[in-house]
């Protein structure tokens, strides 16, 4: 499995994706690829039911000479809607597949050359659980607070005109620790110490997370996000970080 390093962040998402069809990971890309189809399944299906509703409510609080505006209100309100489930889909999917990222992870460690780690079968996800939710709640403590400063900021004039570049590049450097924190756990390096390490390596990490978060932006074909960014991350932090 091993092979040249990549000669660039993005490079190391593109090695993941051509990963993904490996006989010896196959079974680890397909617990957390099931899990995200689930996820988003679930949730645009209930986020459609909700439209409904809301829909009907707005257009009962409209008063009748403003009812030209559902034309208007329909696409804003799917919009919006498709941003809350996608938000929601992004936290839900990670917590959920969060083990399983980590075997997998674990698993591309061991085909890279890295020995001296335990052989997790996903029999033993159950174990992991507790640890992996842990790092996930960890990683919601890193970002919620940033993310809050952000949303003041977007609501003050002339200074919200570049919080969305702040919100990509802020989303980007969040990419690249949410996925690269499953291979410096099975390590056992603190999610403090992961930090540091990733900030040595800047321009490989925010090129990482900045193809992640552009191609998360693609409906449906971010359903194969999250596997493909575990083996690339997997792989930066064994060639460059470790």
């Amino acid at each position: 499995m091993p092979t040249p390093a990549p000669g660039s962040g993005p490079g190391y998402f593109f090695k993941g994706i051509s990963y993904l069809p490996d006989p010896a990971i196959r079974l680890f890309v397909l617990i957390p690829l099931t899990v995200n189809i689930l996820v988003f399944g679930f949730l645009i299906y209930f986020g459609l039911q909700q439209m409904g509703v809301l829909m009907e409510q707005l257009l009962n609080w409209l008063p009748d000479w403003l009812s030209f505006l559902e034309f208007l209100l329909w696409p804003l309100l799917f919009l919006a809607m498709l941003g809350v489930v996608f938000f929601t889909f992004t936290i839900v999917g990670n917590f959920i597949a969060a083990p399983f990222n980590g075997l997998l992870a674990e698993k591309v460690q061991n085909l890279h050359g890295k020995t001296d780690l335990p052989e997790y079968e996903l029999k033993d996800w159950l174990t992991l659980l507790p640890r992996a939710i842990g790092r996930e709640v960890r990683k919601l403590i890193y970002y919620l607070p940033k993310a809050v400063v952000l949303l003041i900021l977007s609501f003050i004039p002339v200074v919200n005109l570049v919080t969305p570049v702040l919100w990509f590049l802020f989303n980007s450097w969040m990419m690249s620790i949410q996925y690269c924190d499953y291979a410096a756990d099975n390590r056992g390096v603190s999610f403090n110490d992961m930090l540091e390490r990733l900030k040595q390596d800047r321009n490989y990490v925010w090129g990482f997370g900045t193809a992640v978060t552009l191609f998360m932006l693609i409906p449906f074909i971010n359903l194969l996000i999250m596997p493909a960014a575990v083996v690339g991350s997997t792989l930066l932090w064994e060639d460059r970080i470790e």
